[in-house]
């Protein structure tokens, strides 16, 4: 079901989902790089080019959506400009997380899932983030953030 214009594969994301393809084994064997292609330059994976691409990599939409929402940093909805990915492991329950937890919450004035008024921010848990030993944690984009305090993380959203 194509929803609109704005999410058909550009010509540009058209040629790298090609070139993913070329360096794959199958075409099928590429199906996670093509969206991260598709993500790189949307922020998320529409269903339009998600149906696009499961016609290049000659897949069905449903088997190339069920990968996609497989995996946690495949965004299948808009995110905010920065998705902020708070650590729910063991590790970081057991350290702290409920309180980084809910200070997100209330200082972004979101829940988990949601993203802020103006765009900005959305909150996600995340089941690891491999730093166990310094946790809690979280990730704001591809920066790694680590030993959190609420004070911490006040430093931290400011730089965003």
């Amino acid at each position: 079901m194509l929803t609109g214009e704005a999410e058909m594969i550009t010509d540009i994301e058209r040629r790298e989902i090609e070139e993913e393809i070329k360096k794959a084994p199958t075409k099928k064997a590429a199906v996670i790089d093509v969206l991260k292609v598709l993500q790189k330059h949307r922020r998320w994976v529409p269903d339009a080019a998600l149906e696009q691409a499961s016609d290049m990599l000659g897949m069905t939409p449903a088997e190339v959506d069920s990968i996609a929402t497989f995996f946690s940093l495949i965004y299948r909805r808009p995110v905010g400009k920065h998705v902020i990915l708070v650590c729910d492991s063991v590790s970081c329950w057991l350290v702290g997380y409920e309180d980084v937890k809910q200070h997100l919450m209330e200082k972004l004035g979101i829940s988990l899932g949601e993203t802020t008024k103006d765009g900005r921010f959305t909150l996600l848990p995340s089941a690891c983030l491999g730093v166990c030993e310094e946790a809690p944690a979280m990730m704001i984009d591809d920066d790694l953030y680590t030993n959190l305090t609420l004070s911490i993380v006040d430093e931290i959203l400011q730089k965003y």
